[in-house]
C-alpha cells in the first residue's frame, strides 16, 4: 500500500520542492506543495507539473491526490 510518505518522496524526487506535505488512506492523498518551479505558472500548469513527477504512479497506485500548490512567495505569506 502507498502511504503518504512514499507520495511525498515521489513528489521531491521529480520536482524542486521548499516543502511538502502529504496525508492520506493508502488511495486518496491530498497534498500541500510550495516549488519555485510554480513561479509563473497557473494553477493547472502547476498541477501537471505536480503530475509529472508522480508519472505513471499517479494511474497505477494514486487513485486520488487533491494539491494546494505555492511558489515560496505565495507560502511566505500563507505561514
Amino acid at each position: 500500500m502507498v502511504t503518504p510518505e512514499n507520495v511525498k518522496r515521489y513528489i521531491e524526487q521529480g520536482l524542486n520542492c521548499e516543502y511538502v506535505q502529504v496525508e492520506g488512506d493508502g488511495r486518496h492523498f491530498e497534498a500541500v506543495i510550495v516549488s519555485p518551479a510554480f513561479a509563473g505558472k497557473g494553477m493547472l500548469q502547476q498541477h501537471q507539473l505536480v503530475y509529472k513527477a508522480l508519472g505513471d504512479r499517479m494511474h497505477e497506485e494514486i487513485h486520488a491526490l487533491s494539491m494546494k500548490t505555492f511558489t515560496p512567495e505565495q507560502w511566505s505569506k500563507q505561514i
